[in-house]
């Protein structure tokens, strides 16, 4: 793939534009194993396709309110225009003229980041396969808003796939992409978005992978996995949307998902009650915290942590739990492998790579882990250890939510990034 962005040193996101796509996916093969143990069976690595791929655009708004621009902003902080980006999905890209018309017709003028001027910070919009659009307005404050509500018909008029308009206020002037509070301006509060054959319903503050036909392979793979270890008990852990939760319910098995932003519980709440779930709990708590508290153990747990992995203190749980399986996600293999050496119990039996981010070195791997000795006569003791070192465990519903999306740490960069 080419990108005359990239080319002319516009946007350098995508660090490996321009190199063929069998290398790319080669090269991040290559690193997985590296980075893992010996003598683990790899899965043929999953690609993608290389462009348009992206089912979420996340647009600085800069310049003026009768010139904006929807991109990044260079190191002077002005603006980049890249409506042309070639990794995000066509639907996305045919909307963001029409989005720019909308910022001139309704008055919102960009903020600007020199000089700390202006209102809309950024526009993130949303695809799902079936072609419906949310979109996100972050705002510096509810000034713009009564002008925003009085355009809004005819901006829905120009995008009539646009399901979910929502207005996010976030004051401050840093790095964070979004505030905590959000204000929906439409009668549909969630994003149906179709993933093989489960209903994800995303809610504006929730999180959903961004490559679509890529984290449907994801799930079918672990529920291959899971169905042929076949546990009666299963936790999901940084459980997000219920991704992982809802491909592996199957009307017998107990799967409880944990995850700490409210609005992805609601989000996965909303799905298992559409497919009519009655086996599956969502929660809202931290994962370390609800494991490290827990009376029972599953008998199998999913993990899919940020990049910076699940933590000392969830591995040495699962050191020492006594849980016979283990599915590990993770979106950064040295975090992984980090959080796999600190559970030597727990060997790596198969892993797959699969392209989630084409372009850029990023990538997503999935671990099936089984215990090698799971009926140690330590086990419980050794539980018991791990949890006394864990001071002031509240309940998990007791526990602050995290701030909303998965990493706050989005740069303007992250249009074409995880």
């Amino acid at each position: 793939m080419q990108c005359s962005y990239f080319d002319a040193d516009r946007c350098r996101s995508c660090s490996l534009m321009g190199r063929p796509y069998d290398d790319q996916l080669a090269g991040k093969q290559r690193h997985c194993e590296e980075l893992l143990p010996a003598g683990v069976e790899w899965l043929p690595p999953v690609p993608s396709q290389e462009s348009g791929y992206r089912n979420k655009a996340k647009m600085v708004v800069a310049g003026t309110v009768e010139h904006p621009t929807l991109g990044i902003l260079d190191a002077d902080g002005r603006g980049v225009d890249l409506r042309g980006c070639g990794v995000t999905a066509a639907d996305l890209r045919a909307s963001f003229d029409v989005l720019a018309a909308f910022v001139t017709r309704a008055h919102l003028t960009p903020y600007d980041v020199p000089t700390r001027r202006g209102e809309l910070k950024y526009l993130l919009l949303t695809g799902s396969a079936d072609g419906e659009l949310m979109l996100r307005f972050v705002l510096r404050s509810q000034e713009p808003l009564t002008r925003l509500r009085k355009h809004l018909p005819w901006l829905r008029a120009a995008l009539p796939r646009l399901e979910v308009v929502s207005v996010n206020l976030q004051p401050e002037h840093k790095a964070v992409l979004e505030g905590p509070r959000e204000i929906v301006l439409t009668e549909a509060t969630a994003l149906r978005m179709r993933v093989g054959d489960v209903d994800l319903h995303l809610r504006p503050q929730s999180f959903f992978q961004t490559n679509t036909a890529v984290a449907a392979a994801l799930y079918r793979q672990a529920r291959q996995w899971v169905a042929e270890v076949d546990p009666g008990t299963v936790w999901d852990l940084y459980c997000g949307v219920g991704g992982f939760a809802l491909h592996l319910a199957d009307g017998r098995r107990d799967v409880v998902g944990i995850e700490t932003s409210h609005e992805a519980v609601a989000s996965a709440e909303a799905g298992r009650d559409a497919a009519g779930l009655t086996s599956v709990r969502f929660l809202a708590g931290d994962a370390t915290t609800y494991a490290l508290s827990a009376e029972d153990v599953p008998d199998l747990v999913v993990v899919n942590p940020p990049r910076r992995g699940i933590g000392a203190d969830l591995a040495a749980w699962l050191e020492a739990s006594g849980t016979r399986h283990v599915v590990y996600s993770s979106c950064n293999a040295a975090s992984l492998a980090r959080d796999l050496a600190a559970m030597p119990s727990l060997a790596v039996r198969r892993a797959r790579v699969l392209d989630m981010f084409p372009q850029t070195d990023h990538c997503e791997v999935i671990v099936l882990l089984e215990r090698e000795n799971p009926h140690r006569p330590a086990a419980d003791a050794a539980v018991a250890r791990v949890v006394a070192g864990h001071l002031e465990v509240p309940g998990a519903a007791g526990r602050a939510p995290r701030s909303p999306g998965r990493d706050q740490s989005a740069a303007a960069a992250e249009i074409s990034s995880t």
